[in-house]
């Protein structure tokens, strides 16, 4: 394959963060709105995003190698090796906008991803504390198996 399709390649998969980005800002508008009934819905749509990206990214990689070769970077060549040994004329440009373009999507998607892991957290938090609310009376068992009113029972979750 040559530079114009290794081109392509990079735009769809540029289109496919772009998708994934999307698909994260609906998961993010889900749970600040408290519609946990679509979450599952959402989530799964950016499960099958990721694993487009993951085919595109082999796909990518098999072709930068045959194409950095080519150009005498060497078959393990990173898409950034491959700008810098672009042939004169436009490539090693149209590359590094392609490779500039990816890494802003890349970031993005990595701060709305911690932002939607946060707000997880805080609603499953909100949730423990709800539930644990609605019967402080719950008692715990003793070594024998004889339940106990436990008024000194905790339950931490130290995963949080």
């Amino acid at each position: 394959m040559g530079a114009n399709e290794v081109s392509a390649i990079l735009w769809r998969e540029r289109e496919l963060l772009e998708l994934l980005l999307f698909k994260l800002e609906e998961e993010q508008l889900l749970l600040t709105a408290g519609k946990a009934r679509w979450l599952s819905h959402a989530t799964r749509e950016v499960e099958q995003v990721l694993e487009r990206l993951r085919d595109s990214g082999l796909n990518r990689a098999i072709e930068v190698a045959a194409l950095a070769e080519e150009w005498g970077a060497g078959s393990d060549a990173s898409l950034r090796e491959l700008v810098t040994h672009a042939p004169e004329g436009p490539w090693g440009e149209i590359f590094d906008n392609h490779l500039r373009a990816m890494t802003e999507l890349t970031a993005e998607i990595q701060q709305l991803r911690d932002l939607n892991e946060q707000f997880l957290r805080s609603a499953l938090r909100s949730t423990q504390e709800t539930l644990a609310s609605l019967s402080p009376d719950a008692g715990t068992y003793d070594s024998s198996g004889t339940a106990s009113s436990g008024a000194d029972a905790r339950l931490i979750d130290k995963r949080l």
